[in-house]
């Protein structure tokens, strides 16, 4: 049951290696499939294209559709192409030659592009949600452990002094920036394709700015072309948002495995929240952030994998974009998941505050003596050979008082600051 029939049926390893797991994978797009349909009909009726008649009952069968869906009820059939095969199908069975008219004025190109931007424009709101909650975990973490040092490293050397709120507060900030990259995915997704038919326009007078409006795209992809040239670029687009944020994701969840580590033992979980050893009684292990790192690092190759499959293409539409779907539809769901297991995680975490009483932590202080005698009037030069030399001669005492006041350092973390950038970053998913 092809809508492209025309009598001879391809054969069956054909199909079978062409479509692929694509109608599983279509079935997250069925939601969009009705909602793009009911715009173009709508459109349809107001260019009279379609009597009111005609409209009314076309939508009223479309939201039972969208019901069924909704339920969580809705199947592909058998031996039925795809999403669209199988909803103008239901149609049809329905309406009989009503159904028929749903497609006129576009090609299963604008139709799959429509609902892609539909799914991954939703899709980009979750992200953005998921990542507002661990942003505001982290931020709620930094307030409360702002007076809490901890060591601060170069080169994986003790280097100063740092503070778990300037360490928590550091991935709040990066989030900002990640989400960033979100907004401007979103902003190249927020684009409107219909109309654009299999990419070079159609003959019938359709009314793009009045679908542009019914799906509420915040504008369109005015030229044809353009649109068809989207697919593939909307996807590559997003995923660079993903990786951004899963590097975020990945390099804190490298931290948590280090500062969980004994040689560290900066930070706990409870034991409900780690994984232990068949042999060794003594093992919490931090499986969950040691799967997401993993999981993030994977993320990071997306962006690989679709520049790679859409390098080169010739310009319209080719069949290559479908293996998209296989690549973005599960990076997302990936990502969310990470996020929000995060965000659950640093409900939880345990934090030591007594770290730097371990005397191997002293020279952590070193520059903070220097700095004090260069502000008693010592030659910046003179300080730093003055603590040196006590370095050396293994008579340096620190004096373990810290004073940071300039802008985003330990004693002014700026975190409201911070929650103001990310305000407006978040303003654009809204």
């Amino acid at each position: 049951m092809k809508l492209w029939s025309k009598g001879c049926e391809p054969d069956k390893m054909i199909e079978q290696f062409t479509v692929g797991n694509d109608r599983e994978l279509d079935l997250r797009l069925a939601r969009y499939d009705v909602v793009g349909s009911i715009a173009h009909i709508k459109m349809l009726e107001s260019i009279g294209l379609l009597a009111k008649d005609e409209l009314d009952v076309l939508v009223s069968a479309l939201n039972d559709i969208l019901k069924i869906i909704d339920a969580g009820d809705f199947r592909i059939d058998k031996g039925v192409e795809d999403i669209h095969s199988q909803i103008e199908f239901m149609l049809t069975e329905r309406l009989g030659d009503i159904g028929k008219k749903i497609h006129s004025g576009r090609s299963r190109n604008d139709q799959v592009l429509v609902d892609l931007k539909l799914f991954m424009r939703d899709e980009l709101h979750k992200i953005a949600r998921s990542a507002k909650r661990l942003f505001d975990r982290f931020q709620a973490l930094s307030e409360r452990y702002k007076d809490v040092l901890m060591p601060g490293y170069t080169h994986l050397q003790i280097a100063m002094p740092s503070s778990f709120g300037l360490w928590f507060g550091a991935y709040a900030e990066s989030l900002v920036d990640d989400l960033r990259i979100v907004s401007a995915a979103y902003d190249i997704t927020n684009q409107n394709p219909l109309g654009s038919a299999a990419g070079y326009g159609s003959s019938f007078p359709l009314d793009r700015l009045k679908t542009t409006g019914l799906l509420e795209f915040a504008d369109m992809h005015y030229n044809v072309v353009a649109a068809q040239m989207s697919r593939g670029k909307t996807e590559r687009a997003i995923s660079f948002a993903i990786s951004a944020l899963a590097s975020t994701i990945g390099h804190f969840a490298m931290d948590v495995c280090m500062y969980m580590c004994q040689n560290f033992g900066f930070i706990g979980f409870p034991d409900e929240l780690t994984t232990g050893s068949s042999i060794m009684p003594h093992k919490k292990n931090p499986d969950v952030f040691e799967i997401m790192r993993g999981k993030c690092n994977r993320l990071q190759s997306v962006s690989n994998e679709i520049a790679l499959l859409t390098a080169n293409l010739p310009l319209g539409y080719n069949r290559d974009m479908q293996l998209l779907k296989d690549i973005l539809f599960p990076a997302t769901t990936t990502l969310i998941e990470c996020m929000d297991m995060c965000d659950f995680m640093l409900k939880h975490i345990r934090v030591n505050q007594n770290i730097l009483d371990d005397p191997k932590y002293d020279y952590l202080f070193t520059v903070e003596d220097v700095n004090r005698m260069v502000l008693s009037g010592t030659p910046f030069r003179e300080a730093y050979k003055t603590v040196g030399l006590q370095v050396n001669e293994g008579q340096y005492k620190p004096t373990k008082a810290v004073s940071h006041t300039h802008c985003g350092s330990i004693g002014n973390l700026c975190n409201s600051e911070i929650a103001g950038k990310m305000k407006k970053v978040m303003a654009n998913f809204e």
